[in-house]
């Protein structure tokens, strides 16, 4: 498992550059809420938002993930126990102001970058100026 990176994946840095190019500046692989010792893929300070971008095996999308064909108790174990480690990392981040955004890695970077971007203008008090292709992306449309 040591081979396992924990960030800067290829589906996070398809996510990042994304985010970026839509003309977001983000912490990576940050703690948003100092006393939980948990991290966010990309953190929003201002906006209070945190993004995780789940993988399918690790933490058992609905869609992709396998069972593992060794030490199966283990590894349903594990799956189940990440599961609950980020629904109760949802719930005390929600619980401290913060909305919390979610995307499995096999979703396209540049929808989820999009919802991003809207999460993060709706929760900030001042805008920034905005340039370029995220100029072009309204609040209001709905999001799917």
């Amino acid at each position: 498992m040591r081979s396992n990176k924990g960030r800067d994946t290829s589906p996070e840095l398809a996510l990042r550059r994304a985010v970026h190019a839509l003309g977001l500046r983000y912490y990576v692989s940050r703690r948003p809420v100092r006393d939980l010792r948990r991290t966010a893929d990309l953190v929003f300070p201002r906006a209070k938002v945190a993004v995780f971008l789940d993988g399918c095996f690790w933490h058992g999308c609905p869609i992709h993930h396998t069972v593992a064909k060794t030490n199966r108790s283990f590894w349903a174990e594990k799956v189940r126990a990440n599961r609950a480690r980020d629904q109760d990392t949802t719930r005390r981040l929600t619980d401290a102001g913060w909305l919390v955004l979610r995307f499995w890695e096999h979703e396209d970077p540049a929808l989820a970058a999009t919802r991003v971007l809207v999460a993060v203008r709706a929760n900030r008090s001042t805008l920034p100026p905005v340039r370029g292709a995220a100029a072009r992306v309204s609040p209001e449309e709905p999001i799917e």
